[in-house]
């Protein structure tokens, strides 16, 4: 039985901590053994903390945890906090006998959605990055206004964390998890179809469909009016034996994803930001034509998780707050 989830790949946790007072969260996504992983950075305006370490020509091929953070650049202490508990489970690689775990993140805007960012000389975003480190687990994990995607908005309704997985033909576990923050939308025209409906499995959500027709005004620019308030960050991850180079081509074709789910991606204020790990379980046989159905399904489970992390979203209770796709739509609605 799979949970559709992140977490159907073995050898990993995922915490969320959630700060609904400030509207804003972490995400930490913990592996039982380090994991080859790479990233890429398709948004004009990108955030990050290790991201220089996962490139291909950098030496270490390993991280030890991803982290997803909103508070913007404020966020990257979220690492730290990671970085701690994974310090006090006696985790790292070892540089010079002294162990030091890695968990590269990357962080979205979500400065501007109501809720208090008074906060003292430092942010909370160290203690939030330790607290959802602690809370990983495997199995079952929370999706929508929660972790990095407490404060989520975009374009049209209230954004947060999705989560989705599939097997590929060759036998290869894929799953992705992503904050959507975005500068564009979601949804055709005003909704309530989603872009990702041609991917959606078994209503996962709200079996919405497409609409009957696309007139010309489903396909006008919907964006953000506020300048640098966006960001969709995620992972993909793979049970697959992949190299450094290989994991960074999953991420590029797992971004693809983002552009079938949000209308339009990678803009100028955007920070979108894909990383990708494999837990090296199962090898590959033919190397190329496993990759590319490996990064197929990539593009497919991203589109998919961005979907449900809008579909499960609930608006933050403040007066002005962005509103739902349930509160507009309901639970469900035919395509029309």
């Amino acid at each position: 039985m799979t949970l559709n989830l992140l977490t159907d790949i073995p050898g990993l946790q995922v915490g969320h901590a959630t700060d609904l007072a400030l509207g804003s969260g972490v995400t930490a996504i913990l592996f039982d053994k380090p994991a080859v992983a790479a990233v890429h950075v398709g948004g004009g305006a990108p955030g990050g903390r290790d991201t220089d370490l996962l490139r291909t020509d950098m030496t270490v091929e390993r991280v030890d945890a991803i982290v997803l953070s909103g508070g913007s650049t404020f966020g990257l202490d979220a690492a730290g906090g990671v970085q701690a508990a994974l310090r006090e489970d006696g985790r790292g690689t070892l540089f010079g006998g002294i162990a030091i775990p890695l968990a590269p993140q990357a962080i979205l805007f979500d400065l501007l959605n109501g809720g208090n960012k008074d906060w003292e000389r430092f942010s909370p975003y160290r203690s939030l990055g330790y607290d959802a480190a602690r809370a990983a687990r495997p199995g079952v994990f929370e999706l929508g206004s929660v972790g990095a995607g407490t404060g989520a908005t975009t374009a049209t309704v209230k954004g947060g964390i999705g989560s989705a997985s599939a097997l590929t033909r060759h036998g290869h576990r894929v799953a992705a998890i992503v904050a959507v923050n975005a500068v564009g939308s979601p949804l055709v025209g005003e909704g309530p179809w989603f872009w990702a409906a041609p991917f959606e499995q078994n209503e996962e959500f709200g079996g919405a469909g497409l609409p009957a027709e696309f007139r010309p005004e489903h396909l006008e620019p919907r964006m953000k009016g506020l300048a640098g308030t966006a960001t969709t960050i995620g992972l993909v991850v793979t049970d697959a034996a992949l190299t450094k180079a290989q994991a960074r081509r999953l991420a590029i074709m797992a971004d693809d994803g983002l552009a079938r789910a949000i209308l339009p991606a990678h803009a100028p204020t955007d920070g979108d930001t894909v990383f990708a790990a494999a837990t090296g379980d199962r090898a590959l046989g033919d190397a190329i034509a496993e990759m590319s159905v490996l990064g197929h399904t990539a593009t497919q489970v991203m589109a998919r998780a961005v979907a449900r992390a809008v579909y499960h979203a609930q608006a933050l209770p403040y007066a002005s707050a962005q509103v739902s796709w349930q509160d507009r739509f309901g639970k469900h609605q035919p395509a029309s």
